[in-house]
């Protein structure tokens, strides 16, 4: 039987409490809105989290944005946050679902496979009315080991080389920055997408509510997509965060052989050579 990367706000607030458990503040924003998440987290987060800085536990040695770090250092990171081997985590964010999804795919690339996504994050707990609170918990430091999964971790080299086998990669940005009709964010980047590459922009995926759309919904709408649950996916995106939602609606549906491109169109579509074409 597969287990479901999501619980809901029920389930998460029958637990509220329980050793085992770490509630892992996830939220970031989009650099264009100039919302700082940390200082939202302060002011207001679900009772007993922690705030997990996807910029910060991050290769701050590489030119891109937020890349997945040294497994030293994310251990040392988690470990400060009272996460260790035997916790189960639960990440939510303020979006609903977003960066919360980037989270729980940087703890299965670490090895750790008991980590889950709050269905609709803190949108759908606040408009339920339940508790939150402006308190900053401390935890006792844990020992986290990681063992590092890099079948989940693809760079420029290993997409270039899945594209030219006509592999399947997915990208999850709005289609008019797939289309190179609008543009891209972040400076820099040239618009369009890698020849061959299948567009589910990831909002098409989420309810108005924040939470994941219903399995049979989601098997259609990436069915209408052209993607093959049969065979492997590689995620790919603006920065590599929005693309895990993406992994994540496909791990709902039983897929198990996805993984990112962590550095995504910040670092294909800024690349010189880089191959690029435009339209839907």
């Amino acid at each position: 039987m597969t287990v479901s990367p999501l619980v809901s706000t029920a389930w998460l607030h029958e637990r509220l409490g329980s050793p085992d458990i770490r509630v892992v503040d996830a939220s970031w924003h989009f650099p264009q809105t100039g919302r700082n998440a940390r200082a939202e987290f302060e002011d207001a987060h679900i009772p007993g989290a922690v705030f997990f800085d996807i910029d910060e536990i991050a290769d701050l040695t590489s030119p891109l944005p937020h890349m997945l770090p040294p497994a030293e250092k994310f251990a040392s990171r988690v470990q400060k946050l009272g996460i260790g081997d035997g916790s189960t985590i639960v990440a939510y964010d303020a979006h609903g679902i977003l960066s919360s999804a980037r989270v729980w795919w940087m703890f299965r690339a670490m090895g750790h496979q008991n980590v889950f996504v709050l269905d609709g994050g803190f949108l759908k707990w606040r408009a339920e009315g339940l508790p939150v609170d402006d308190a900053l918990t401390s935890h006792f430091a844990r020992h986290f080991t990681p063992r590092p999964d890099w079948s989940l971790v693809r760079n420029h080299d290993d997409v270039a080389r899945l594209l030219a086998a006509g592999s399947q990669i997915v990208d999850a940005r709005p289609s008019g920055r797939f289309a190179g009709v609008d543009p891209e964010p972040r400076e820099g980047l040239r618009g369009g997408h890698m020849p061959g590459a299948i567009n589910l922009p990831y909002a098409s995926l989420l309810r108005p509510d924040g939470t994941l759309k219903r399995p049979d919904d989601l098997a259609r709408i990436v069915a209408d997509a052209g993607i093959d649950l049969a065979r492997p996916v590689t995620a790919s995106c603006g920065s590599g965060v929005s693309a895990c939602v993406v992994l994540l609606a496909l791990a709902v549906l039983g897929h198990r052989d996805g993984s990112l491109y962590d550095g995504s169109w910040a670092e294909w579509g800024a690349r010189e050579g880089a191959a690029i074409v435009t339209g839907a």
